[in-house]
Formats: structure tokens, C-alpha cells, sequence
């Protein structure tokens, strides 16, 4: 992923240097297994622990020769420790170290992941408490609806990424597996102890059975949660994008002093944050279906997805990572217009009271279909005339017999809607 929506965590976790630091413990964990139940002699572990150093020229140098990485790896280990490197990946197989490998980074990845989206959440609690009451526009078809309050929009953000987190920690759980089963999987050159203890000294747990390889459908489960994780980000995206629109601007992202917002026209403040963060998502998702693709392998195994996890690996995780950071400090400093929202409310004049006119006619026994049909007539004349709903309805003495005056004030109320806000929150915000 390129270093404009990188951070330095995540990018170290995918570095050539991790990785094979990454392989190195785990040879490390394997040595110091055969060791302890006698599979080879004792002092190779802490031989290869005190003399190899991480060379990642040097093993690209070998790789270009051998063509094969596990095998440059291991070559530049043992010009480093001596004859008795010879014991490193005694009856192991090159997918026995590369799975393993790649199942910490996602899980180092993961953990990172699940912290970004807890300032996440911890922005939106803060956000959705803070405007519980401040009366805003719900709309259904981006037309004007019923009234609701910016906290329980906030609210709604907030719940879908408490799912997120449940998803991610549930995929985190799913890959963290280690395969130590040699070839095919049937541990016939190595103890499955071995196995077991490589698997406890990395706070992994077995496999419960491997092929060559640990079953994709572990890191389909895991880019797929990613891309949902994506879609949430862009769903809160797109509605800021939506709100800063010059027709409503109800909310806009922070604009510093010194920014500018278009080369052409200074009058310019564009929701550019949100817009990218639109487009990195759409990344993220992209990856989703090649690791799904990556579950049907030939026989015990084949490396079409080798290729494929090189890359969606470090580009999922990293741009994620970014977006979620990004979201974070676009909801921390977006700027609200409380005031914009109520003038909002008051476009349609009075048409989002519609529905409880409605149920008044009912209650007094006219047929819904009845109701429905007087309640639109009104509704038709208020776009066509540009009138209030009110003063149609209160010139209506049929209606009028019916509805009082002071019943029909009380339903051109917003605040009746909120009357359910403080038991939504207690489900929300146990």
C-alpha cells in the first residue's frame, strides 16, 4: 500500500524484516520443542538465537538464485550459526512456517485493528450523548421523513461497530492457528508435540487438521469481516458526504485555517476526508472475493493463494487500518449546525407530522384507507401551493370536529418523537 494511506504500525507488521522474523521464532519455537523430547541435539535453538541475525538483502540475494524463499531463508541462517543449523525444520514443510507466519500477522494486524475501532466508538459515545437531543431530519429515499435527533444516528453508528469488533475478535480467534504437520499434514516426520508446543509459545493453537496448508476458509472469514468493517466505514462516510451537501449542511468536516478547497473556487469546502475514505473502502471490499476464491485449492494444497495473500495481506489490514483512524478524526472534529437542522425540519412545512394526523382520524374511526387518502390530498396541496399542513388542516372543519386545536398543536411537535430516546440509549449504551 503506498505511504499516503500507510501508518508506521501496520507497516511494520507487513515488512520483509517481520516477516522473517516471524519465521525465524518460529523455526526458533520448533528447535526448542525437538529438544525438549530428545528429537535433536540440545544447544541448536539457543545457537541459532544468539548467532542469526534477520539479513533480508542477503535472503533476496539467495531467493534469486534458488527460487524459493523458505529455502534462501534458512540457507542464511545457517551461514550464520554453523553445522548445527542442520536441525532447523527437521520434517516440517515450507507451509508449515509460512501459514503460522501469516496467521500472526493478521492476528498482530487484527488487535490493531480492534483498537482503532474503539476510538471509533469511543468518538461516537461521546458524539451521540452529547447531541441525544439536537433534533434533526430523518429521511428514507434522501426525501424528508419523520424527525428524529443526531444522537440517535450517532447511536445507530455506534452499534455497528460494537458488531464490528464482535466479528473482528471472532475472525482474530479463527486464525490463530499453527500448522507444524510437515508434508501433507500426516506428521510423518514430526511429532505433533512439536506442534503443540510451537503453537503455546506463540499464543497460537493447533490446527486442528491441516493439509500441506491451514484451510482458507480461516482468512476468507477474516478479509470478509474486513470488508464489512469497510462498509460500515463508508456508510458513516457517505452520510457525512450527505449532510455537507449546500442544500442541507447540517454537519461539515473540520476545515483549518489554512486549507484550501478547490484551485478554482475559494469559496470551497469539500467533504474530502469522507470522500476518500469512500474510496478506500471500496479497496478493502475488493479483497474480500479473492480470499473466498482462495478456499478451493488443488488436493492438499497448490500456491495459487500465495500470491494472492501477498498482496491483499499487507493492502487489506493497511488500509483499513488508515480509515479507521481517519473516521475516528473526522467524527472527533466534525462541526454541527443544530440550527441548519431545525431549519431543516421546517422545509416541508409541517408535512412530517403527516403520519400521526393520520392515526388521529383513525382513532376517531375513519378507515385508514380514508385517512391515508384525506391526509395526502392536504399533503399534494402543501408542494403544489407552498403551504403550511397546519393551516390547511385547521381550516378543515370536518377535521376540526374531530381533531381539537390543541390535539392538533400537540401533533406539530418534533418532541413527541423523542419521547423513546433515553430507552433506545439504555440498549445502545448498556
Amino acid at each position: 500500500m503506498i505511504d499516503r494511506y500507510s501508518r508506521k504500525e501496520l507497516k511494520n507488521i507487513w515488512s520483509e524484516e517481520n516477516k522473517y522474523r516471524i519465521w525465524l521464532n518460529i523455526e526458533i519455537a520448533a528447535a526448542e520443542a525437538m529438544e525438549k523430547y530428545k528429537f535433536i541435539p540440545k544447544g541448536v535453538s539457543s545457537i541459532v538465537k544468539r548467532k542469526a541475525k534477520i539479513k533480508v538483502k542477503r535472503i533476496h540475494d539467495l531467493e534469486a538464485k534458488v527460487k524459493h524463499d523458505v529455502i534462501a531463508f534458512l540457507t542464511s541462517i545457517t551461514e550464520q550459526a554453523g553445522i548445527q543449523a542442520r536441525y532447523l525444520h527437521q520434517g516440517m514443510t515450507s507451509s508449515d512456517v509460512l501459514d503460522t507466519a501469516f496467521n500472526i500477522q493478521l492476528k498482530q494486524s487484527g488487535e490493531i485493528l480492534l483498537a482503532d475501532i474503539d476510538k471509533i466508538l469511543s468518538v461516537l459515545k461521546k458524539q451521540a450523548r452529547k447531541h441525544k437531543f439536537t433534533p434533526c431530519i430523518g429521511r428514507s429515499h434522501g426525501i424528508h421523513a419523520e424527525p428524529i435527533t443526531l444522537g440517535l444516528k450517532l447511536a445507530s453508528f455506534y452499534e455497528e461497530f460494537k458488531r464490528n469488533k464482535k466479528r473482528l475478535s471472532s475472525a482474530i480467534f479463527d486464525i490463530s492457528t499453527c500448522a507444524i504437520s510437515g508434508a501433507v499434514g500426516t506428521f510423518a516426520n514430526i511429532d505433533p508435540k512439536v506442534e503443540g508446543y510451537v503453537a503455546k509459545k506463540l499464543n497460537l493453537y493447533p490446527e486442528p487438521i491441516s493439509t500441506q496448508i491451514i484451510p482458507r476458509d480461516r482468512h476468507a472469514h477474516y478479509f470478509s469481516v474486513l470488508g464489512i468493517i469497510a462498509g460500515s466505514v463508508e456508510r458513516v462516510a457517505t452520510e457525512i458526504r450527505h449532510l455537507q451537501r449546500s442544500e442541507v449542511y447540517e454537519i461539515q468536516e473540520f476545515f483549518s485555517k489554512d486549507q484550501k478547497g478547490s484551485s478554482a473556487m475559494p469559496h470551497k469546502k469539500n467533504p474530502i476526508l469522507s470522500e476518500n475514505l469512500t474510496g478506500l473502502a471500496r479497496i478493502v471490499r475488493s479483497h474480500t472475493m479473492p480470499a473466498l476464491e482462495n478456499i478451493a485449492l488443488w488436493h492438499e494444497r497448490d500456491i495459487s493463494h500465495s500470491s494472492v495473500e501477498r498482496n491483499i495481506g499487507p493492502d487489506a489490514n493497511i488500509t483499513l487500518d488508515f480509515a479507521l483512524n481517519r473516521l475516528a478524526n473526522v467524527l472527533g472534529g466534525m462541526i454541527i449546525y443544530p440550527k441548519k437542522m431545525i431549519e431543516n425540519i421546517n422545509l416541508t412545512k409541517g408535512l412530517i407530522f403527516s403520519q400521526e394526523i393520520m392515526l388521529e382520524l383513525t382513532k376517531a374511526g375513519i378507515t385508514r384507507e380514508k385517512s391515508y387518502k384525506i391526509v395526502q390530498s392536504y399533503a399534494k396541496r402543501c408542494f403544489a401551493e407552498n403551504k403550511n399542513l397546519f393551516e390547511l388542516i385547521l381550516s378543515d372543519k370536518k377535521i376540526m370536529k374531530i381533531i381539537s386545536e390543541k390535539k392538533l398543536k400537540s401533533i406539530f411537535n418534533y418532541s413527541r418523537h423523542f419521547k423513546n430516546v433515553n430507552f433506545i440509549f439504555k440498549r445502545v449504551f448498556k
